[in-house]
């Protein structure tokens, strides 16, 4: 059931979303997913006069794209995503109350106040004749796999500027950084613990490979770097091995996160990491070890000169913001539609040190302040 005749407030929308549960369900089991979050938001659009379409992008996962505009001008893509990490530990999850001049419950800050903004300067546009064509874009599933965000570029989705309301603080991040999961494994013979002449210690192996990491980590901190968003770094996620304390190891098994900078491959992290190994291998004569690429997603980053960047920048001033531009350290769905063409930058209320935290909140002032300079920067864009 669609809810309608609801105002463009941003925080009164904030609230409202907020109480709309929308846990991912491959997070935690029972979330809601986005059903519910996309029959309200697409209520609202639609009698705001958009053409909102929902996509079930996977089974009980839900995207809504809303258009609007003459179309003779540039187009403009807003996205948010509707999906929030699980509640456990949280006294009320999805209380949406306001105190203090804070708004509370699960994705205040990541990103339910960001979907408001940008359905408050969708709201507020819909009371205009604008030249170019407002793209509303609400995707699910940036908190697991981004299956909404995947679905939306599959679907031949273009326009000539993007913003994503992730949690920026309201500075303006035009950059972030990417990341590479390597799978490393060493193999040792398993043998009783009593016959060291009989086994070889594959956890005692993966050690050597570790300092030839700490090593990497500290070479990437002192030769790599990128103006906004600082060095590539490496560090080690998980590890695993042995099976009795009684018993030689006969494999371990260990998972490196590289997070990259724009302009770094995968291809590339790959070849430093086989460097590793051939240091790891320098120290530990026998050393049977292999090094394999997991998930992957690419650091991309707009000009800081670009027209969406500046733009931005001279909206915020305007709505008595400094316009700070900085580099977003997590990966984001702006990397999707970077590498399809969309310039993509990152601009929203909240800090992403209150995603997904135990007491989630955002300020009323950002999501007021963010409203207002998304408004203006929209209208601007898209009569240009």
């Amino acid at each position: 059931m669609t809810e309608t005749r609801h105002s463009g407030n941003p925080v009164t929308l904030t609230s409202r979303l907020v109480r709309t549960p929308s846990v991912n369900p491959v997070l935690e089991e029972g979330g809601a997913g986005e059903r519910q979050v996309a029959a309200l938001t697409e209520g609202w659009l639609h009698e705001w006069g958009y053409r909102p379409v929902v996509t079930e992008v996977a089974p009980g996962r839900f995207n809504v794209v809303a258009r609007r505009g003459a179309g003779r001008g540039p187009s403009l893509l807003l996205n948010g995503h509707l999906d929030t990490v699980g509640v456990a530990g949280m006294a009320d999850p999805f209380s949406g109350a306001v105190r203090d001049g804070r708004l509370f419950g699960r994705g205040a800050a990541d990103m339910k106040s960001g979907v408001a903004c940008v359905l408050a300067a969708a709201a507020e546009l819909a009371r205009e004749e604008i030249r170019g064509e407002l793209i509303v874009a609400l995707t699910a599933d940036e908190e697991h796999a981004s299956l909404g965000m995947e679905a939306l570029v599959a679907s031949g989705l273009r326009a000539d500027a993007a913003v994503v309301c992730e949690p920026t603080g309201l500075a303006i991040m035009p950059a972030h950084k990417g990341f590479l999961w390597m799978d490393v494994r060493t193999r040792g013979r398993a043998a009783h613990g009593s016959r060291p002449d009989a086994g070889v210690d594959a956890i005692t192996h993966m050690g050597h490979v570790l300092v030839a990491f700490e090593e990497e980590s500290r070479r990437l901190a002192r030769e790599t770097g990128h103006p906004l968003l600082g060095p590539a770094s490496l560090h080690a996620g998980t590890i695993e091995g042995g099976s009795a304390p009684s018993v030689y190891p006969d494999g371990c098994r260990l998972v490196v996160e590289r997070r990259t900078l724009p302009g770094e491959t995968r291809g590339g992290v790959m070849a430093e990491a086989r460097e590793v190994l051939n240091s790891a291998r320098g120290r530990c004569p026998g050393l049977e070890a292999s090094v394999d690429a997991g998930l992957y997603r690419a650091a991309t980053e707009v000009p800081v000169g670009s027209d969406v960047v500046a733009g931005l920048r001279r909206a915020c001033r305007r709505a008595g913001l400094k316009g700070a531009v900085a580099g977003m350290t997590a990966w984001v769905d702006a990397c999707y539609l970077n590498e399809c063409g969309i310039p993509a930058v990152c601009f929203g209320p909240g800090s992403i040190a209150q995603a997904h935290a135990a007491e989630e909140w955002v300020r009323v002032d950002e999501i007021e302040a963010c409203a207002r300079a998304l408004t203006d920067f929209s209208r601007r864009f898209l009569m240009g």
